[in-house]
């Protein structure tokens, strides 16, 4: 999946709800790009669930082969405008009814291939807290959490093109309200820059964060849906920033 920021092509959720049960290798595609990019809440939820690393790994990667074999896109209905609640809808049942078929899977097996790096997975996993968060609040937390780390490497990729890394580095902080307690005057020093040229910076690396991540939201909902989508998540994360 090409992760250049502001593309708009068949990895949109709502083309992948268009193009329904039909199987065209452009809504397989776009099925499996979100798949990859969008397993970990998943298997955040289903460790919460109850189950140990290794069957998690087994039981997310058949769930997601069976669920782009079989196309279940095109039984999306009231869950359709947002991937994030069709992907956890879908795995619920998928547990209710075929655990038992799932065993007979292997890892990775089945015609449909959703390429999952579990390798860290359960060091991620690890750093949630040990508290009595449902299995679905997990999953709600590590999909907002995803979105973010998704659009922030998309802005470092931007940057590093740019030649701007260093800059970047310098200036993440402030994309959060807990973060950029250094003085522009200072981050200038370091940066060769007037304390003027390090604000303006920083109000238009803010604006790339925000569009990114609209965009990123975009490609998992409904067309029309986003700012709804990106409301939710910031009163996911128990932070709401004015900001975004």
């Amino acid at each position: 999946m090409s992760h250049a920021s502001g593309r708009f092509d068949t990895t949109h959720w709502s083309l992948v709800v268009a193009a329904g049960g039909e199987d065209t290798s452009a809504a397989r595609h776009g099925l499996a790009a979100l798949c990859e990019a969008y397993w970990f809440p998943l298997y955040a939820y289903v460790r919460r669930h109850g189950y140990g690393s290794e069957d998690a790994r087994d039981l997310t990667q058949s769930f997601f082969a069976r669920f782009i074999e079989r196309k279940d896109a095109g039984a999306a209905r009231k869950e359709r405008g947002r991937f994030r609640s069709f992907l956890l809808a879908s795995m619920k049942h998928f547990i209710l009814n075929d655990v038992d078929s799932r065993r007979a899977l292997k890892r990775g097996g089945g015609h449909a291939h959703v390429s999952i790096e579990f390798e860290g997975a359960e060091d991620r996993y690890g750093r949630e807290p040990a508290d009595t968060r449902t299995p679905e609040a997990i999953y709600e937390r590590q999909w907002a959490l995803t979105v973010l780390d998704r659009t922030l490497r998309k802005l470092r990729e931007n940057a590093r093109l740019a030649g701007k890394e260093a800059e970047f580095a310098a200036l993440t902080p402030y994309l959060t309200p807990e973060g950029g307690t250094a003085a522009y005057g200072d981050v200038g020093r370091l940066l060769g820059q007037s304390e003027g040229a390090v604000r303006v910076a920083v109000h238009r690396l803010r604006r790339r964060y925000k569009r990114l991540l609209r965009k990123e939201i975009a490609a998992t909902v409904a067309d029309g849906d986003a700012d709804d989508e990106l409301r939710y998540l910031i009163a996911v994360l128990g932070r709401p920033d004015s900001r975004l």
